[in-house]
């Protein structure tokens, strides 16, 4: 794994948002091919979604946060992770600059990419592709060899599919695309205590990053943890704007089970198990409460065969 007392690597590079069961076949690949030539793994991410840097105004709707994508990556067993800080700098390199400024240093021998991959800046006329990529890496000397997606008949795991169940409330969809539940994490702050009117107390969650997809409006069994503990508190949690009560602005409200404490200021991480109902207008609360004791048993009985970590 070294030459001249340098590791050399067998590298991946994407931005990886969510590392989905596409992602993590990509680099069980990357791994495959690293033992076979006698190389170290390492995948190389950005910090940042690079079309916030590209497009001004941009906002984009992350499955994970830096952090989060970076606990996920090194869960993987990979010998070493970079994470690029993506800049102005950084995209104006071309693929080839790109290969030999960043990828060549870091001691890369053999360069994976992803099926649907590019990278490096690309002008209105560029028709620069894989076959390009393997030009330059023969100059480099960098083995340049290309990944397969990850596909169950039709459905063909990647970012943008998670993102589009998430859109739609398929939270479950999203679970087996993820091979985990998709979580949220926020502070818990005062709201208007409405639940508690109706006997459903809920925790009014700020969310951590404004950046993180929020799942369509809705009504969802969950699972939560406070602070750093594991998330095995059943809830149920609704994302919406309380039309019942005449609200315009949305909300994310948790009622945890069986649960009564004041958590106000801790931090909630709540996990996704799946969608009860979509949010609707009901005649009265006290309408509202019989439907969130539904709500309730309807939670009780998903959450008796999901297990907290997935």
């Amino acid at each position: 794994m070294t030459m001249k007392g340098k590791q050399r690597f067998a590298a991946t590079i994407g931005f990886f948002d969510g590392v989905h069961r596409g992602h993590r076949y990509l680099i069980e690949r990357l791994k495959s091919e690293a033992r076979r030539r006698g190389l170290a793994t390492m995948v190389i991410t950005f910090d940042r979604h690079p079309r916030e840097v590209l497009c001004a105004g941009w906002h984009p709707q992350l499955l994970t946060t830096t952090e989060e994508k970076r606990q996920l990556l090194l869960s993987t067993g990979i010998d070493r992770l970079v994470v690029l800080p993506f800049d102005e700098g950084l995209s104006r390199l071309s693929a080839r600059d790109f290969m030999s400024q960043q990828l060549k240093p870091l001691g890369v021998d053999l360069l994976l990419t992803g099926y649907d991959n590019h990278f490096g800046c690309r002008t209105a006329n560029s028709q620069e592709g894989f076959a390009d990529y393997q030009a330059y890496g023969r100059e480099l000397q960098i083995e340049v060899t290309a990944g397969e997606p990850l596909a169950e008949g039709e459905l063909r795991y990647s970012s943008s599919l998670v993102r589009r169940m998430l859109s739609q409330g398929d939270v479950a969809g999203a679970r087996h695309c993820l091979d985990r539940c998709y979580a949220l994490s926020g502070t818990v702050v005062h709201g208007e205590q409405i639940g508690r009117s109706i006997g459903f107390p809920t925790a009014n969650i700020q969310p951590d990053d404004s950046r993180k997809l929020i799942p369509s409006s809705g009504v969802y069994a969950v699972r939560a943890g406070i602070d750093n503990g594991p998330t095995t508190i059943g809830g149920i949690m609704n994302i919406g704007c309380r039309p019942t009560f005449g609200g315009h602005e949305r909300t994310l409200e948790v009622h945890l089970l069986d649960f009564n404490a004041d958590i106000y200021g801790h931090r909630l991480n709540v996990s996704f198990i799946d969608c009860l109902r979509q949010e609707q207008h009901f005649d009265s609360p006290q309408a509202l409460a019989v439907q969130m004791q539904k709500d309730a048993a309807m939670a009780r009985k998903i959450l008796a065969f999901i297990l907290p970590s997935r």
